[in-house]
């Protein structure tokens, strides 16, 4: 059992934790912008049922989203420096926090895969005939028509993901990253006072999420400002 229950120590204990969101942050942005790159690459297979690509990517997607992220998180911290030292190459020395990142951005990239594939063939394909009768090439077509619409169709999904991965990110300290969940962790070692940690620690990610979802908003908008146009001419 900890110590005697003591609010004051939360407006103490908050400052402190908050110091190491720049880590959270760090994993957070660079494991989405890396699995955003991933989720698209292996939506191109899964669309146009290229062979063999589309039967890995599918085997990815299914072995990836079928594991828990603590799991994953493990195999990849501890499997692949073991793979890589059967080619001479030692990782064994690298800090943490890379292999939180290639877990996170593995992991997020699945889930953008079926999350772009389904916007993609959202698009109407009419657009894409149009684009074809006019001389576009199928690159032009789905760089210029095709992917800003699937963007836009995607980015509520893609929102509520970063979101989710936020808190995914909680779980960084199980391999040794002194990221805010870390930290918490040592406060508590340190002072036996763990309620008003996790208290602490939940008002924080709250606030975070509660900006996030905020700039989310203003995003969204922002991305549909012509599809409101488009209606009203319509209308």
């Amino acid at each position: 059992m900890g110590r005697a229950f003591d609010p004051m120590l939360i407006l103490e204990f908050i400052p402190t934790l908050i110091h190491y969101l720049g880590v959270t942050l760090q994993i957070l942005v660079v494991s989405i912008i890396i699995g955003l790159i991933i989720g698209i690459a292996a939506a191109i297979p899964r669309l146009f049922k290229i062979p063999l690509l589309n039967q890995m990517v599918i085997l990815y997607v299914s072995f990836i989203r079928g594991r828990p992220i603590l799991i994953q998180l493990f195999l990849v911290f501890y499997g692949l420096p073991a793979v890589l030292m059967y080619v001479n190459i030692d990782i064994s020395k690298l800090e943490a926090l890379y292999f939180v990142i290639i877990t996170y951005a593995i992991s997020n990239g699945a889930g953008f895969t079926e999350i772009f594939r389904g916007a993609i063939r959202a698009v109407d394909y009419g657009q894409t005939e149009a684009a074809i009768s006019i001389g576009m090439t199928s690159s032009q077509n789905f760089f210029r028509i095709v992917l800003p619409q699937a963007i836009r169709i995607a980015f509520p999904n893609v929102a509520n993901s970063v979101i989710g991965s936020l808190k995914d990110t909680s779980l960084a300290f199980t391999i040794g990253v002194m990221d805010m969940v870390g930290r918490g962790e040592t406060l508590i070692a340190s002072t036996a006072h763990a309620l008003e940690v996790y208290i602490s620690l939940s008002i924080i990610y709250y606030a975070v999420v509660l900006l996030f979802e905020k700039i989310f908003m203003k995003l969204e908008k922002y991305v549909n400002r012509y599809q409101k146009a488009v209606v009203t001419v319509a209308a």
